[in-house]
């Protein structure tokens, strides 16, 4: 039998390779972004086209690289940040295994252009699909410049699975904020089909969170800082009024890399708990710094999963800390033991002894003598005779023959309004065709049995039908507030809702400024009240962060769901007999009354005989 295994060839492997390395265009911006760090540039400038399926390039003034250096940075698993396997237990650089240079140039056409310090000319190389194009000298300024054109375009399966250009460039983006955040003292720029997004200029970590966040976020941070044996932290956490709907602000980084953890957030949420809301999730940005022995960071394609020797010990002191800074800053509600007790004496009274008090007994008070005379004063008073108390008793009879008193002689109050009451619910209970039972469910009778409604269901697709009949006819109505409405968001959820800007208007919404990171609002729907629309607003933000959705998804569908369950009744709100009446006759008036607008069910039926079976 002829032998069956064989080697694959290079381009095939580099091309698996690539799988696991660039997933999509914000892969090869977290690869290059991190080269770019470790070659010690003071300034990167990032440059997208079409969301990085046209272009992706980063621009840096680090220390680049010689003609040889150059040319083997495109060959698997050729690094310069480890020699040994020992290395990779004590790693403080970002890029180290070697495989994103060549699995990127596996699946698309790469530019590198280098040059070091001391040299006169740099160094230009030109790969498509792991095939060597050109390598020549060329006139370039200190550093590294890397293009990355046409991404998966030998791999067009997997350029079809990618999402629309608005998705896909959120997720550059938030590969964007994970590098600039936490390496602050470095400058960043970003770029977008042509158009300035960020620039970001060195500064403290505080003000870095604020340029990437939006002015207002400056109010919303606590410091955290804690230095143990173990661990160090520093950073800060989102006060617990500001808590989001989505976790867009939620950034762990160890050893200056970010990392996700469930457990450590776990940690954070303990720490907050009691504080926010059920659904809402604090906001942090915290900076780990712990020995590089004890973790390891190699065991995950993308290097954002951390494995820690000691996570209990973590998770303690993480808790302990933030707690510790919520309750330093007032933020939550602290016992103080140590209280001055000088803070509690008048001042006047600071020197003065505390006097002794005198309680006085009169030991020979007697109630029943006829007369008494008080110590220590003049005054006399005259006590009633003692025997008078038997006069109460005069009169009755004590064999009880006034028991049998007729008591039909007796008068009783009557409360007219209270029997009125009663009569009105009374001939209402025999008319009535709904129940709401537990404030959740709204029971009405129908000729088969018995008709079960989820109130919040049924009203999501009631208002879902109503905004889509709205935003499709685009005859809104609008109350105008007397006063604008001004809001506050970071840069990358205002991008969001400008996208949605034309289709909010058909809802009713009326705006009248959009700036980097606030938004003037001046009309809403007839139906929102203006207290619940940064809420609305929020839901959005975090419904289309999380639903992700792609070039076939229709934005208007997406914007009427969200509103739709923001508006909704919720379970355990009370109605009256004629709000469950309406909202039953408004379901059943709907083109699709049997589910909500996210598929589920939102009544049952139950037959007389289903009911009868459960009394066999």
């Amino acid at each position: 039998m002829a032998d069956i295994i064989q080697l694959l060839p290079d381009h095939v492997a580099n091309q698996i390779a690539a799988g696991e390395v660039v997933q999509r265009p914000a892969s090869v911006v977290k690869e290059l972004l991190e080269n770019a760090i470790d070659a010690g540039a003071s300034q990167i400038k990032l440059i997208i086209k079409d969301a990085g399926k046209t272009l992706i390039q980063v621009i840096d003034d680090g220390k680049g690289m010689s003609a040889t250096d150059a040319r083997l940075s495109f060959e698997r698993h050729a690094t310069s940040k480890i020699r040994t396997a020992e290395d990779l237990f004590s790693l403080h650089t970002k890029g180290f295994r070697g495989e994103a240079l060549a699995s990127i140039a596996a699946i698309a056409h790469v530019e590198l252009k280098t040059k070091q310090e001391q040299d006169e000319l740099g160094t230009q190389i030109t790969i498509e699909g792991s095939e060597l194009v050109s390598q020549e000298p060329t006139v370039t300024p200190k550093g590294t410049t890397i293009a990355v054109k046409n991404l998966f375009f030998n791999i067009p399966a997997r350029r079809n699975f990618l999402k629309s250009n608005t998705v896909e460039l959120r997720h550059i983006i938030d590969e964007f904020h994970r590098v600039a955040l936490v390496h602050h003292s470095l400058a960043f720029i970003m770029y977008h089909n042509g158009s300035e997004l960020f620039n970001l200029p060195t500064s403290n970590f505080r003000q870095r969170i604020v340029n990437v966040f939006g002015g207002k976020t400056n109010e919303k941070l606590v410091p955290v800082n804690e230095a143990t044996e173990v661990l160090k932290i520093s950073g800060f956490v989102g006060k617990p009024e500001f808590a989001k709907k989505s976790k867009t602000e939620q950034f762990f980084f160890v050893n200056d890399r970010f990392i996700k953890s469930a457990y450590l957030n776990h940690a954070i949420n303990s720490a907050f708990e009691g504080l926010v809301k059920d659904g809402s999730h604090p906001s942090y940005f915290l900076n780990l710094q712990v020995d590089p022995k004890s973790i390891d960071i190699n065991i995950h394609p993308t290097k954002t999963e951390i494995k820690f020797d000691d996570e209990h010990t973590l998770y303690a002191i993480l808790r302990s800390s933030v707690k510790h800074s919520l309750g330093q800053f007032n933020i939550a509600p602290v016992l103080d033991f140590e209280s001055d007790a000088n803070l509690e004496t008048p001042y006047a009274f600071k020197n003065k002894a505390a006097a002794m008090p005198r309680v006085e007994v009169d030991r020979s008070f007697n109630p029943f003598y006829d007369e008494q005379v008080s110590r220590g004063s003049s005054t006399h008073y005259k006590k009633e005779p003692a025997v008078q108390w038997e006069s109460l008793y005069v009169g009755l009879e004590s064999k009880g023959t006034r028991a049998n008193q007729n008591f039909s002689e007796l008068q009783f109050e009557s409360d007219n309004e209270m029997q009125s009451m009663f009569d009105d619910d009374a001939s209402e209970t025999t008319s009535r065709s709904t129940y709401q039972f537990q404030n959740k469910y709204i029971i009405s009778a129908i000729k088969s049995g018995m008709l079960v409604i989820d109130q919040n269901r049924a009203h999501q697709r009631i208002l879902y039908e109503g905004l889509l009949k709205s935003m499709t006819v685009k005859e809104a109505t609008s109350q105008q507030l007397l006063f604008p409405l001004e809001l506050h968001f970071s840069i990358t959820e205002t991008n969001i809702l400008e996208q949605l800007k034309e289709d909010l208007e058909h809802t009713g919404f009326i705006f009248s400024e959009f700036t980097e990171d606030k938004i003037s609002i001046t009309g809403v729907p007839v139906n929102v009240p203006h207290s619940e629309v940064s809420i609305i607003l929020e839901q959005l933000i975090s419904d289309v962060e999380q639903e992700v959705p792609d070039s076939n998804f229709s934005a208007v569908d997406l914007l009427a769901k969200s509103m739709a369950k923001s508006l909704a009744i919720k379970s355990g709100q009370s109605l009256t007999f004629t709000e469950q009446e309406h909202l039953v006759n408004s379901l059943f008036a709907c083109k699709e009354p049997n589910v909500s607008p996210t598929n589920r069910i939102a009544f049952i039926t139950m037959g007389v005989e289903e009911l009868d079976k459960k009394f066999m």
